[in-house]
């Protein structure tokens, strides 16, 4: 990847990681509302470093979906690994929907007629790392539950 792409991705991916950490902080684990808060800045300050919308076929297609989901099902009252592995599933909906889209901004936009029929790798990534985090909650639920049958 070119100096231009590095500092892009370090750019955009790490303006977003580091409002997540600064939403949290180093304070006890965050419950589902402030996961989903963070999450929220994360996609506030990826768009505001790259100024990608929806339908610009970037990771922004996959980000926004996840973080409209997640907040929905916060809302609704679900816990945080339901909540995740819901929204990473809309995620990779909305990447693999890329396919049907020409890049407006980014990498990909000098290649337009040619990206058509192939997802954006941006928001399959994205949606591959958020469903790996799903799992990950989702393991550590079944440790913590195991973990109170032993003690009862």
């Amino acid at each position: 990847m070119g100096g231009q792409g590095r500092r892009h991705l370090r750019g955009s991916v790490g303006n977003g990681l580091r409002a997540v950490g600064e939403r949290f902080g180093d304070a006890d684990a965050p419950g589902p509302r402030a996961v989903a808060e963070g999450i929220a800045a994360a996609r506030d300050a990826v768009q505001g470093f790259g100024k990608a919308e929806v339908g610009d076929k970037t990771l922004v297609d996959a980000l926004v979906p996840f973080v409209q989901r997640l907040a929905e099902r916060v809302d609704a009252g679900d816990g945080l690994t339901a909540a995740w592995t819901d929204a990473a599933t809309a995620a990779t909906a909305a990447a693999a929907a890329t396919s049907d889209l020409l890049p407006r901004v980014g990498r990909a936009r000098p290649h337009m007629e040619k990206s058509l029929g192939t997802p954006d790798p941006g928001a399959v990534s994205l949606a591959l790392a958020m469903t790996a985090v799903a799992a990950l909650l989702a393991e550590q639920r079944a440790h913590e539950h195991a973990d109170e049958q032993k003690e009862n």
